[in-house]
């Protein structure tokens, strides 16, 4: 009897273990505190302290390599994840060229850091734009333009937290006012000049039947005629670096 009661108290401490193991992937624990130690409040990112701390994003890149999604997962856990592995692999591709001007820079051709699949997934290599536009924008949901960072000045800030598929939506809803609201927009009632990234993805900020402008008009602090006149800013690669 004393046998067979440590192996039901091993089973369950084995039980158990792999319960918190599978939360603390949902969780994005080491994540949370590499962002939140090393990018502020406006999206800067330290990648100087990120560079010194480069065997914990590894750690968390392992996590994610050998946790890939499963058809069990929901979609929040599955848009969580894939939007903290595109924003930590960005970092790490930085990281791997620091110092850097700008993600551009990186082997000289501009496609070539988005195109190139480095990012580990399972048992497949992903590049940035396989993530992005192959595996998170076919989730129909655009408010993921907000939330993933290049790495640039024109890019929405990359978050202090890590997304978590529990609070996912409201913090898709913040990242899209603070995106809409920010300097990287200019608007009024009758004139608007935005990110280029309201031209380079029109289609998926109109995909319900609205247009860009009604869709910015649900985020924006300043109500924007329907046919106010639009024009695009400059889109900065510069790094956002600290």
């Amino acid at each position: 009897m004393k046998t067979l009661k440590h192996l039901f108290i091993i089973c369950l401490l084995s039980s158990l273990g792999t319960t918190g193991f599978a939360q603390d992937i949902h969780q994005h624990l080491q994540w949370d505190q590499l962002v939140k130690s090393h990018v502020d409040n406006e999206g800067n990112v330290d990648y100087k302290a990120f560079k010194s701390n480069e065997k914990a994003l590894d750690a968390y890149l392992r996590v994610l390599e050998q946790n890939p999604p499963k058809l069990s997962w929901t979609t929040n856990q599955k848009k969580a994840y894939l939007i903290n592995a595109y924003n930590a692999f960005t970092v790490k591709l930085i990281v791997k060229h620091y110092p850097v001007e700008s993600i551009r820079a990186i082997d000289g051709r501009f496609s070539k850091p988005f195109t190139t699949a480095f990012a580990k997934i399972g048992d497949k290599a992903y590049s940035l734009d396989d993530i992005e536009k192959g595996l998170l924008l076919k989730m129909g949901d655009p408010r993921v333009h907000f939330a993933v960072n290049c790495a640039s000045e024109s890019c929405p800030k990359l978050a202090d937290e890590a997304f978590l598929a529990t609070t996912l939506d409201q913090q898709l809803d913040q990242a899209a006012y603070d995106f809409v609201n920010s300097d990287k927009n200019q608007l009024s009632a009758s004139e608007v000049k935005l990110s280029k990234i309201f031209k380079w993805y029109a289609s998926d900020f109109e995909s319900e039947g609205t247009s860009v402008i009604q869709f910015i008009n649900q985020y924006a602090d300043t109500s924007i005629d329907e046919d106010a006149s639009i024009d695009y800013l400059t889109y900065s690669w510069e790094l956002n670096g600290q």
